[in-house]
């Protein structure tokens, strides 16, 4: 499958780049400092980039949430960009719980607006007790369901969409400090990215996020399955995080070290909106289907 953006769409994630790559908030918003993150958040809605599911196509909210994982942003960007977007009655952020696969809101205490959805019906939400995630920058809460809102339809799927993209920007972004660290790094007296062992495992990181992309545009055209998406790009940006770590050595394992900011996003990712096997059981029913009466 070829993937191509159209100009537009190219335009768009330059200009997402171009933003992002300016905003340092990921260690302040872990920190409990939202303010820097927040401020970003609002250059993106004055940009119209949080209403962009609505506005524009399935494609334009992948390109978004790749930049999002690309750069580290912080804030429940699934839940407000993918997931409810048509309910946040003009709030910057919003999140939601959707129990049994998303347990927890994320941010609930950031966002202004909180819903809880189950059974398919939207219910806004008191947020409750915190859960530690692995991710600082990802904080947990239990939701109690208020009043009833509506329906809400394809909702998870929107969200695992969202999620796969996130996580193939990551993974480009743990690939790209990886090259830049091995051009840097000397053993023996020469930089180890010239070692072929190095250059094999960072080709096979390349490998599997390029392989991972078509998939992950392709669900957003309805050609592949969610669940496929998120299983691709969930496999290709954990092998690019083991990588990351075996190749930057110890001071891959410092929280200090701002590789851990992607670390630690991709291990809370790669388990959020449905597991691996939860997701191999989606495909495999869809592949299982009895074909419809021609």
């Amino acid at each position: 499958m070829k993937f191509a953006l159209s100009p537009e769409q190219a335009q768009f994630a330059d200009t997402l780049d171009a933003l992002l790559a300016k905003s340092d908030v990921a260690r302040a918003w872990a920190a409990g400092d939202h303010e820097p993150g927040l401020a970003v958040w609002r250059h993106l809605a004055d940009l119209g980039v949080t209403s962009v599911a609505q506005d524009g196509e399935p494609v334009d909210l992948v390109v978004a949430m790749e930049a999002v994982g690309f750069h580290a942003l912080p804030g429940p960007a699934i839940e407000t960009l993918a997931v409810l977007p048509g309910h946040t009655d003009g709030a910057l952020l919003a999140t939601v719980a959707i129990p049994p696969h998303v347990p927890y809101a994320v941010d609930a205490h950031v966002a202004e607006r909180v819903f809880v959805l189950r059974n398919g019906v939207l219910f806004t939400g008191t947020p409750g007790q915190r859960i530690s995630s692995v991710d600082p920058c990802r904080a947990l809460f239990e939701v109690t369901p208020a009043t009833e809102v509506g329906p809400l339809d394809g909702a998870f799927d929107r969200g695992v969409l969202a999620c796969s993209a996130q996580l193939l920007g990551a993974g480009r972004a743990l690939l790209a400090r990886s090259v830049d660290y091995v051009k840097q790094r000397t053993q023996f007296g020469k930089p180890i990215g010239s070692f072929q062992a190095v250059k094999h495992q960072l080709a096979s990181v390349h490998v599997g996020l390029e392989l991972a992309r078509p998939v992950v545009y392709g669900a957003a055209l309805n050609a592949v399955p969610v669940s496929a998406a998120k299983i691709a790009a969930g496999d290709a940006a954990y092998r690019a995080a083991r990588t990351a770590l075996q190749v930057h050595g110890a001071i891959g394992y410092t929280v200090e070290n701002d590789l851990s900011l992607w670390l630690s996003k991709v291990r809370a990712l790669h388990t959020a909106w449905g597991t691996g096997s939860v997701h191999r059981a989606r495909v495999m029913a869809t592949l299982t289907r009895p074909a419809g009466p021609h």
